[in-house]
C-alpha cells in the first residue's frame, strides 16, 4: 500500500504523529516565529528572533523585548498607546474613545435619573404664565 498523502512544509519532521489539527496549528506558530517583521527603530523588515521574546534587527542591531511568538502584542501596542499619550498628550483616536465613553456614561445617568423620577409620585408645577392667564380671566 502506498502513502496517500505527503507531509511538507515546517511540520514535516513530525511526520503522521499528533494528529492534522495539532500540525496545522504548530506550523501557523512556526510561521510567525521565522517570518521577517519591521524594526521599530530603522524601519526595514529585519526582525528576527533571537531567544525567547527577544527580538533583533539584522539591520541597525536594535534589540527589543517582545512576544514569544511575535514581537508585538496587543498588549504591547496597548501599553506603547499609554505611554505615547502620556509623551505626546492625548491623539485623536484617543479622545474619540474618551467622548465615546462620555457620552455613555452621559445617557447612563439620564436613563437612571429617568428611572427614579418615574418611581417617585410625579408633582405638578404650575408654571407662572399658567396662573397669569388664570387671573386675566
Amino acid at each position: 500500500m502506498s502513502k496517500r498523502t505527503q507531509k511538507t512544509g515546517k511540520t514535516a519532521r513530525y511526520g503522521p504523529r499528533y494528529g492534522v489539527s495539532v500540525r496545522h496549528r504548530a506550523g501557523k506558530a512556526l510561521d510567525r516565529v521565522k517570518r521577517k517583521y519591521t524594526c521599530p527603530s530603522c524601519q526595514y523588515q529585519k526582525v528576527t528572533r533571537k531567544a525567547s521574546g527577544i527580538w533583533t534587527c539584522k539591520k541597525c542591531d536594535h534589540t527589543f523585548a517582545g512576544g514569544v511568538w511575535e514581537p508585538y502584542t496587543r498588549a504591547s501596542e496597548a501599553n506603547h498607546r499609554i505611554l505615547r499619550r502620556g509623551v505626546e498628550g492625548a491623539t485623536a483616536t484617543d479622545m474619540a474613545v474618551i467622548a465615546q465613553t462620555r457620552a455613555l456614561e452621559y445617557e447612563k445617568t439620564l436613563s437612571e435619573r429617568e428611572d427614579d423620577s418615574e418611581s417617585t409620585p410625579a408633582v405638578e408645577e404650575v408654571s407662572e404664565e399658567a396662573t397669569v392667564d388664570d387671573e386675566e380671566e
